[in-house]
């Protein structure tokens, strides 16, 4: 497996799958080709055999100069439980501190339990929250009415 920054067609090769790999859910239209435009140098993809079977898209907070925040995150599904996504965050992490960055935060839904408990066996913390869902701090609200969010931070 190869492990590379993103290009901008990748984006047409990710793009098509993203709502096969989350089940049917409606996912497509949170990564927009911006990203894969405007965010290569802090985003990757994981290849095998020439394939598409992972990727990362985050950046460089422009508002908090000591963040980085990951916005998208998948596994194709047949490759899932092989590490692919610690290998993802980890690039991103190790991009991060080459910037200087030392905290990550990112966002899930908390519908997403197999998301959630991902996130805190890679070492992050939900932060805060105004509800608690299902034992879990929720952020009502967070992305529009009725859109709750799971916040995590991760210091790096």
């Amino acid at each position: 497996m190869n492990i590379r920054h993103v290009k901008q067609s990748d984006y047409y090769v990710i793009a098509p799958q993203i709502n096969e790999w989350w089940d049917g859910r409606q996912m497509a239209d949170k990564l927009p080709k911006l990203f894969f435009d405007h965010f290569t140098n802090t985003s990757f993809v994981a290849e095998q055999d020439g394939e598409i079977i992972g990727f990362l898209i985050g950046f460089l907070s422009q508002s908090h100069l000591q963040e980085g925040y990951i916005h998208f995150v998948g596994v194709h599904p047949t490759y899932r439980g092989s590490h692919i996504g610690r290998q993802l965050y980890e690039s991103f992490f190790q991009t991060m501190k080459m910037y200087g960055r030392n905290l990550v935060r990112c966002v899930t839904s908390p519908v997403n339990k197999n998301s959630i408990a991902y996130h805190i066996r890679m070492g992050f913390e939900i932060g805060g929250g105004n509800r608690v869902v299902n034992g879990i701090a929720v952020h009502s609200n967070y992305d529009g009415p009725g859109e709750e969010r799971v916040v995590f931070v991760k210091r790096i």
